[in-house]
């Protein structure tokens, strides 16, 4: 046994979203076929219902788990909305896009070229979550996206 503990996890990062999703068993496999995600771990209550699983979408971990409203954990749904948007850059934002619309995310925001250079939009997914995708596409400097910004928002 080592005798220095690394206080952050090695390929863990400083944040990690921690998802509470109505059946995460299904989310866990809507992640999976929309974004790619590897299911790294999950540990299932003696009730059935996941009390905590990890997966990885790209380099980064995205924490789950099922409703628990015994102990005022609740999804979006549950709740009506979500304040919350969580932002996935990818190398093929497209091809991630169509992926998940497939697997049954609803359009937020249609995917388009954006002045800021990044191709973006944004999706629901069916346990209410709201996610950004994006592909950097150019580099834009201040004084550029300043203006592009007056034009755009005017």
């Amino acid at each position: 046994m080592s005798s220095e503990v690394k206080p952050v996890e090695e390929g863990m990062h400083t944040i990690t979203p921690h998802l509470v999703c109505a059946n995460c068993r299904e989310a866990i496999e809507f992640y999976k076929k929309a974004f790619g995600a590897e299911e790294v771990m999950a540990m299932p209550m003696p009730d059935g219902k996941i009390g905590h699983a990890m997966l990885r979408i790209g380099d980064s971990p995205l924490f789950l788990a099922d409703e628990f409203p015994d102990y005022g954990s609740f999804g979006p749904l549950a709740l009506k909305g979500t304040p919350v948007t969580i932002h996935l850059s990818v190398p093929n934002v497209d091809a991630v896009w169509d992926s998940a619309v497939a697997a049954g995310a609803k359009v937020r925001m249609q995917l388009a070229d954006q002045f800021w250079g990044d191709r973006y939009g944004q999706l629901d997914d069916p346990f209410g979550h709201r996610w950004s995708l994006a592909q950097h596409i150019r580099d834009v400097s201040p004084e550029e996206m300043e203006e592009a910004m007056k034009r755009e928002c005017a």
